[in-house]
């Protein structure tokens, strides 16, 4: 008798402990993606020269400048690509440390998987379709935001997309109008000077 209940309490605490790790892996995964898309990647975009010479330049090659080159301006890049997936590790951790380490792991094998068009690499149909359904971005979609980078955006998850387009024009219309402001202002000096 007192084997069935120990046995039962053990059962449901493996399955909190599963049901906590599966929820801060997807939580770590949607709110790193999140933050990483909008804070970063998106305005990089618009203010910023590094990330697009990167990863949107003539001479892009995920392999060359990810493992092969030493740049540390390079190895920064990612890094600040990364840094909204590792701001959430202390607190993730006192939740679930399997589920925070598996979310991280998931993450970095997304980025090797959705370099490998470079390589020519096709998804098969079956996991495309899985893909598709889970909106989760393949290999084949990234490659769509290096060969231009005013769509696809997301980088692990696809509905990250539609509202990153619209920041991304938000943020280039508040970027013109205080070129102009800038440059109005600078005539006029120039006009009493």
């Amino acid at each position: 008798m007192q084997n069935t209940i120990e046995r039962k309490v053990k059962g449901k605490i493996l399955t909190l402990l599963i049901l906590k790790a599966i929820l801060i892996t997807l939580a770590l995964l949607l709110l790193g993606d999140l933050i990483s898309t909008f804070l970063y990647h998106v305005p990089e975009h618009v203010f910023g020269k590094f990330h697009a010479a990167v990863h949107h330049g003539k001479n892009r090659n995920f392999f060359h400048y990810a493992v092969l080159n030493r740049n540390p301006l390079v190895l920064f890049d990612g890094f600040l690509g990364a840094l909204p997936y590792f701001i959430f590790i202390p607190w993730f951790w006192k939740i679930s440390p399997f589920g925070t380490v598996i979310g991280l792991i998931l993450g970095e094998l997304h980025v090797i998987w959705r370099h490998v068009s470079i390589l020519e690499w096709k998804t098969p149909e079956p996991i495309a379709r899985i893909c598709d359904r889970l909106y989760i971005t393949t290999p084949e979609r990234h490659w769509l935001h290096h060969q231009d980078a005013m769509v696809a955006y997301g980088d692990i998850f696809t509905f990250y997309d539609r509202p990153a387009r619209a920041w991304l024009s938000w943020l280039t219309s508040k970027k013109k109008a205080i070129r102009s402001l800038v440059r109005d202002q600078t005539n006029a000096s120039e006009q009493l000077g």
